[in-house]
């Protein structure tokens, strides 16, 4: 699910980009690279959660779970901020 929305995501950054300044694209790629960072060390912490789910440790799946929702939340907060800062540049 998340793979389809990053696609969709880099798809509409696409079609947008021939309309975009240099800083405008540049900020789109170091906010892509810092949201499909944050989504790979995501991904990575939710590998770690069904581990510990499966040998039957829940609280720390659960709280697995959250940290790695945590990290993507962050991750696209900065990327926003990123894509925002340049947006004040023009």
């Amino acid at each position: 699910m998340r793979f389809g929305i990053a696609i969709l995501a880099a798809a509409g950054a696409l079609s947008l980009a021939a309309c975009e300044s240099q800083t405008d694209k540049a900020a789109e790629q170091k906010a892509d690279a810092v949201e499909a960072q944050t989504e790979q060390k995501a991904d990575a912490i939710e590998n770690q959660a069904d581990a510990a789910e499966t040998a039957g440790h829940e609280a720390t799946a659960d709280a697995l779970e959250n940290k790695a929702d945590a990290v993507e939340q962050q991750g696209e907060k900065t990327a926003d901020q990123i894509e925002q800062q340049a947006g004040k540049k023009d």
